[in-house]
C-alpha cells in the first residue's frame, strides 16, 4: 500500500496537517510520500503561488478578503469555477505520476489538488481512491465542486458547514484537523521553560504570526511590553518573515525579557511553556494549541476563513477574539491572571477538539483501502 500526500505552499497549515497525516502513516508501517502538487504544473509555478499568496494576504488583506467574499458567492456544486478550471492543467501530469508510481491512494489537506483530483476522476480513472482533509473551522469554498471519496472534517457546526455545502453526508467523517504527535504530548512547564533557557518565574506570552509573519506585530509586542513591566516575557515567533524580525529586534522593550525567534521546530515545546498564546486563527495553530489545552488570544485575522475559525473558538469558549492589538494586550495580561478562566478555556478545548485526528484518518484510509 502507497500513499500520496499533495499540499500546497498557501500557508503552511496545509504543509502541517499533510505532515501529520505522514508522520502518523509512518508510524502505522503505511508507505507514503509528500508533494507540492503545484510542482506537476511546472517547476516554477510552486514558488510563484506561494509569493503571490504571501504579497496579498500580507500586503493588501483587504484584496483576499475580496476574493474570499467573491468565492462564497460563486461557489456551487452546481457548476466548475475559475479554481477548477486553473487546476486541471497539470492534471495529466499529476495523473500520469499516480499510474508510473502505482499509488493506492490519494490524500489532499488542500483544495487545489482536489480540483486537480477531481478532473482525473471525471477524465481518466473514476477508481483512484480520494481523501480530503479540511485545515480551517468551516467549508471553504469550491470544496463543494470536488468529487473525492471522503472528506474528513471539525466537530460540531464547522463540520456541518460541509453538508450546507452539499457534500453528501456519507462522504463527511467527523475527526477533527489533524495534528503532529508532539501536541498531544505534554511537558511540564517547568521542564520546558528549562529547555528553552526561558525565565522561570515571569509570566510567559507566546505571539505567533504564521509562516509570513502576518499582522500588526510589532505594536502588539510594544503593547505587551508596555503593559508588562519586570514580570513578564514576551517570546516572538516570526516565521520567515526576516524583515519583521530586524523590526522586532531593533526595538527598546524597557524591563520586559523579549525574545524574537525565526522559524523553529520546538513550537510544541514553547507552547508548554507559555501562560498565554496570542496568535491569528490560523486553522492548524490553533488545533495545536488547542490540543495542547493552552489558553488563547486570537489576534487579527486574515480576512476570509480565519475571521469564521476565530468567531469558532470563541464562540466555543476555546478562545478570546481580540478586534486590536490594544485589546489583544489587555485581554492576554486580564486571561494571564485569572486562574478560574484559563481552566474553564482547556476544559472546553478538551471537550471540543479531537486531539488524535491524525490517527483516527489514517486508520480510516487503510481500513478503507483494504476493504477495495
Amino acid at each position: 500500500m502507497k500513499l500520496l500526500i499533495l499540499s500546497c505552499n498557501t500557508g503552511q497549515g496545509h504543509n502541517a496537517a499533510g505532515k501529520a497525516v505522514a508522520e502518523e502513516m509512518e508510524r502505522q508501517g503505511i508507505a507514503w510520500e509528500m508533494k507540492d502538487v503545484m510542482q506537476f504544473a511546472g517547476s516554477h509555478t510552486s514558488k510563484t503561488v506561494e509569493e503571490i499568496y504571501v504579497k496579498v494576504t500580507t500586503k493588501t488583506p483587504w484584496l483576499f478578503e475580496g476574493a474570499y467574499k467573491a468565492g462564497e458567492w460563486i461557489s456551487s456544486s452546481k457548476r466548475k469555477s475559475p479554481v477548477y478550471l486553473a487546476n486541471i492543467h497539470y492534471a495529466h501530469s499529476l495523473y500520469e505520476y499516480i499510474r508510473q508510481e502505482k499509488i493506492d491512494g490519494v490524500v489532499m489537506p488542500h483544495l487545489f489538488p482536489a480540483e486537480a483530483m477531481t478532473y482525473i476522476r471525471r477524465h481518466f480513472d473514476r477508481t483512484i481512491p480520494c481523501y480530503g482533509i479540511a485545515t480551517d473551522y468551516t467549508c471553504i469554498p469550491f470544496w463543494e465542486e470536488t468529487e473525492l471519496d471522503y472528506y474528513f472534517v471539525p466537530p460540531l457546526r464547522a463540520g456541518e458547514s460541509f453538508l450546507e455545502k452539499g457534500i453528501p453526508a456519507e462522504k463527511l467523517i467527523t475527526t477533527g484537523i489533524p495534528v503532529s504527535a508532539k501536541f498531544w504530548e505534554k511537558t511540564d512547564r517547568k521542564e520546558a521553560r528549562e529547555r528553552l533557557h526561558l525565565p522561570m518565574e515571569k509570566t510567559v506570552f507566546l505571539v505567533m504570526t504564521g509562516s509570513m509573519g502576518y499582522g500588526s506585530t510589532a505594536e502588539l509586542v510594544e503593547k505587551l511590553a508596555g503593559q508588562g513591566g519586570k514580570d513578564a516575557a514576551v517570546i516572538v515567533m516570526t516565521g520567515r518573515n526576516g524583515k519583521l524580525k530586524r523590526e522586532l529586534e531593533s526595538r527598546d522593550y524597557g524591563a520586559v525579557h523579549v525574545e524574537v525567534l525565526p522559524y523553529t521546530d520546538q513550537i510544541s515545546l514553547y507552547m508548554d511553556a507559555c501562560d498565554v498564546l496570542l496568535t491569528k486563527p490560523g486553522g492548524l495553530t490553533s488545533t495545536e494549541a488547542a490540543v495542547k489545552h493552552v489558553p488563547m488570544i486570537h489576534t487579527k485575522p486574515i480576512p476570509g476563513c480565519e475571521t469564521i475559525n476565530a468567531a469558532f473558538f470563541s464562540d466555543y469558549g476555546m478562545a478570546v477574539c481580540a478586534s486590536d492589538t490594544a485589546s489583544a494586550a489587555k485581554e492576554a495580561f486580564l486571561l494571564a491572571g485569572d486562574e478560574k478562566k484559563k481552566e474553564e478555556m482547556r476544559q472546553r478545548q478538551r471537550e471540543v477538539i479531537p486531539e488524535r485526528a491524525a490517527e483516527t484518518i489514517c486508520s480510516f484510509i487503510v481500513n478503507d483501502l483494504k476493504k477495495r
